[in-house]
């Protein structure tokens, strides 16, 4: 994985016009669920920085991932799995094995509001592992990080049904 990630940037360096990329989501899902993420990118080679608005969910922690189909024909089922160009076991954001899809969780407040902001170092806007044009979604549960022994641990998280999603536009 580390030398994808290399010859990535690399190739990234040499093909891409180094200007800023910024992608927004527009979230809608079951109950009322909505919100927006946007995901901005100084160069191939920076880190991506996420901000997540979302309102209308259960108090608590949801998994939130990109998945791999920018598709919303059949609503958030037809996201398909996880972004995992690299067909590796789910993980942790900080962990060195994981979906590039894996973002953890985001934590919704006593009034269903979640608002946080983070940076990755996996996802890009750049190249040919763009997450442009898939989709993030958020769950009904608890992500457990492929930590657990639970038969959809290293596949998912385990973290239940698809509340909310939308596709990655650029802007």
């Amino acid at each position: 994985m580390k030398v994808l990630v290399v010859l990535s940037a690399v190739l990234c360096v040499a093909l891409a016009k180094e200007q800023p990329k910024k992608a927004i989501v527009y979230l809608n899902g079951n109950a009322g669920v909505t919100g927006n993420v946007t995901i901005s990118q100084s160069s191939c080679t920076e880190p991506v920085f996420i901000e997540i608005n979302a309102v209308g969910l259960t108090p608590g922690k949801h998994g939130f991932h990109i998945h791999e189909k920018g598709d919303l024909t059949d609503g958030c089922a037809s996201t398909g799995g996880h972004y995992n160009p690299d067909k590796v076991s789910h993980g942790a954001p900080n962990d060195q094995v994981r979906h590039v899809g894996d973002l953890g969780n985001i934590v919704a407040d006593e009034n269903g509001i979640a608002k946080t902001s983070y940076s990755d170092t996996v996802v890009s806007l750049y190249g040919a592992r763009s997450v442009i044009g898939r989709a993030i979604v958020i769950h009904a549960e608890v992500d457990d990080l492929g930590k657990t022994n639970h038969p959809d641990s290293l596949k998912t998280g385990n973290a239940g049904g698809r509340v909310a999603c939308g596709v990655i536009g650029i802007l």
